[in-house]
């Protein structure tokens, strides 16, 4: 039987909101090993001067505990 964690992550990113769901990933694999699966649960954007400056995602991260 495996047993499943479910952890919430916020990231962002200068480029796109799937740079920044990739950041997110990448930065919480360097400490939580086993990551199953992502969910993007919403996404919003910072806007300076009439543009968007920085994606930002807010995602629940799925991984197995040892």
């Amino acid at each position: 039987m495996s047993v499943l964690k479910v952890i919430e992550v916020l990231s962002s990113s200068e480029l796109s909101w799937e740079d920044a769901a990739r950041a997110g990933v990448a930065k919480a694999s360097q400490t939580i090993k086993h990551i199953r699966s992502v969910y993007v649960k919403e996404q919003s954007a910072k806007v300076s001067n009439g543009g968007i400056t920085e994606f930002r995602v807010n995602m629940k991260i799925t991984f197995q505990l040892e």
